[in-house]
């Protein structure tokens, strides 16, 4: 089987395209094609195609019923090396690449545009300039030298290589979309919500909760409105500074309970309601455009549609196709086994080598069997919740497993000196914009939010902190978090393969939990498919450690049946 081809399609619907050696160079003339789809469905043995951007090819050759086995992503691999380079931020496309080799202006990446509901068109607009395979070829050359000059090239090569991969199961699961029911849907909303009113105003249970706020507060209340919910609260005589729930749900006031409720299904109203159903649902499924590596840490996100953020209730609506069924699989406390992984504890590595409870097994250990302390610690040392509390259990968690918690301590004063750190595979979480001035504010992280509202949201591009010590929590966290997600992207890949094998299709996916739709009787195959994945993946990204990667699946018509 040849190794690699490289292509770049032209403007004109046509394709460039080469063989490569070993060495990343032509075996022989490029050659002009008139047909991209079918240059590379003539070439069923090429186990690698080289191209600029996943993004920009493989959903054309989707659309035509070709699929690849295997890619080399030039821009998802121009993000990970200008990161470990501490250039993060800088412009990734190709066309910046070549510019920078050749000492000319660097162009501007194009912005990336707000997903079109319901659309499978390109990520960016307008679409990027096509540069000739030549030019293309000179940039591969230049990031294959690139990955040897990093930390550890072996293992930055794989997460190249699993970061391209995820850019293929990202395309895939675009074009197969994940099932839905708009009947469902509908029956969820109307149980709910009550009767849709014409005009677009709120419906007759939102406008029933809005009654009984505005009874109890002796005046009209707007609930989705919060300067108006803090005002009647200060003119009740209770003063509260927002209205988040862990901040109203413990007041003694007859709007407490209403205000909660209409607050819920608001949210539920406006993100996933009926105008929601009617946007983004086609055809019997749910298409979001998801975007691998979307934060630093290299969690996915989705560009519309909010799928990553789907309420349980309207889950009901994620029903499998008649005849089939819903494999959903969670991965087991995962960051803490890989906090093993990295750190080569022996003692925490000895208990994620174990398929049960990690927590119980901690706590029996080191916290005379209470669980929920033991749990609070190892979470506390990988979010760097070290105050109060959090610091006794720390000390207690050192004394066990005193390599784990050197590990991420180091990763903390790292950060807080404003050094880069990575994963274990190399991903690089960026120092600071002015890492030496610790008197500013976070640049769009405000003071007053917590730390954890930033590590959720995997500290997005753009994001930097002027202030040390939320440096360093982020990056206690960003070396499991990050090392994590690398981790995942092999699952994706080894599951992808066996699915190519079925007729199962991956449908979604975030951080820690996967789906896959099968007919019925795959369903056990797909779930032994999971596990030797995840197996599989451990190995690849950590080597050999006993620490297990065990899943919790399920197999369901609906996806709220898993939970």
């Amino acid at each position: 089987m040849t190794e690699r081809w490289a292509l770049a399609p032209a403007e004109d619907g046509g394709v460039e395209i080469a063989a490569l050696g070993p060495d990343g160079l032509p075996t022989g003339p490029v050659r002009r094609e008139a047909d991209l789809a079918e240059a590379v469905r003539t070439r069923p043995d090429v186990s690698r195609w080289v191209w600029r951007s996943t993004a920009d090819v493989y959903p054309r050759l989707l659309a035509t019923g070709v699929r690849v086995e295997r890619c080399y992503d030039m821009e998802a691999a121009e993000t990970l090396l200008l990161g470990h380079e501490g250039r993060l931020g800088e412009p990734r496309s190709a066309a910046a690449a070549l510019a920078r080799l050749r000492g000319g202006p660097v162009p501007p990446d194009p912005p990336q545009r707000s997903a079109e509901p319901g659309s499978q068109s390109s990520l960016f607009e307008p679409r990027p300039v096509h540069l000739p395979l030549a030019d293309l070829l000179t940039v591969y050359a230049d990031q294959q030298r690139r990955h040897e000059t990093t930390a550890h090239p072996e293992r930055m090569r794989l997460l190249t290589a699993a970061e391209s991969a995820g850019m293929l199961v990202a395309a895939e699961m675009n074009q197969a979309g994940l099932p839905w029911s708009a009947d469902v849907h509908r029956d969820v909303l109307h149980e709910l919500l009550g009767e849709r009113y014409t005009g677009g105003g709120e419906p007759r249970r939102l406008a029933e909760l809005t009654e009984e706020v505005s009874a109890a507060f002796g005046r009209r209340v707007r609930p989705d409105l919060p300067a108006d919910v803090v005002k009647a609260f200060a003119q009740a005589g209770i003063k509260v500074r927002s209205t988040r729930r862990w901040e109203i749900e413990s007041i003694d006031h007859p709007a407490v309970k209403p205000l909660l409720e209409h607050k819920k299904l608001y949210r539920i109203w406006v993100a996933h309601g009926w105008s929601w159903l009617q946007d983004w649902v086609r055809d019997g499924r749910f298409r979001p455009e998801y975007l691998p590596g979307g934060t630093v840490t290299g969690r996915w996100v989705t560009n519309g549609g909010g799928a990553l953020q789907i309420p349980k209730v309207i889950r009901r609506a994620v029903v499998a196709d008649p005849g089939w069924r819903l494999v959903v699989a969670d991965a087991d406390q995962m960051e803490p086994r890989v906090l093993a992984a990295i750190s080569r504890d022996p003692g925490l590595m000895e208990v994620a080598g174990r398929e049960s409870d990690l927590y119980q097994s901690v706590s029996d250990r080191a916290f005379s069997g209470d669980r929920a302390q033991a749990k609070l610690a190892v979470l506390g040392a990988v979010y760097g919740q070290t105050s109060g509390d959090g610091l006794k259990n720390l000390a207690l968690l050192r004394r066990r497993f005193p390599k784990a918690v050197a590990y991420v301590d180091d990763a903390a004063r790292a950060g807080e000196e404003g050094r880069l750190v990575r994963t274990w595979l190399g991903r690089t979480c960026p120092p600071a914009v002015g890492a030496g001035d610790d008197s500013g504010e976070e640049a769009g992280i405000p003071q007053d939010d917590p730390v954890g509202t930033a590590v959720d949201q995997g500290w997005v591009p753009g994001y930097a902190s002027s202030n040390a010590r939320a440096r360093g929590r982020f990056a206690r966290n960003f070396v499991v978090q990050g090392s994590a997600a690398d981790w995942a992207l092999l699952v994706l890949a080894a599951l992808r393969r066996t699915c190519s094998q079925l007729s199962a299709e991956l449908v979604f996916f975030q951080h820690d939990e996967v789906i896959v739709h099968c007919p019925a009787e795959e369903a056990d195959t797909v779930v032994a498919a999971i596990r030797d994945a995840a197996e599989l993946a451990g190995r690849l990204t950590f080597g050999e450690t006993p620490v297990r990667f065990p899943f919790t699946t399920a197999v369901v018509r609906c996806y709220a049946d898993a939970k």
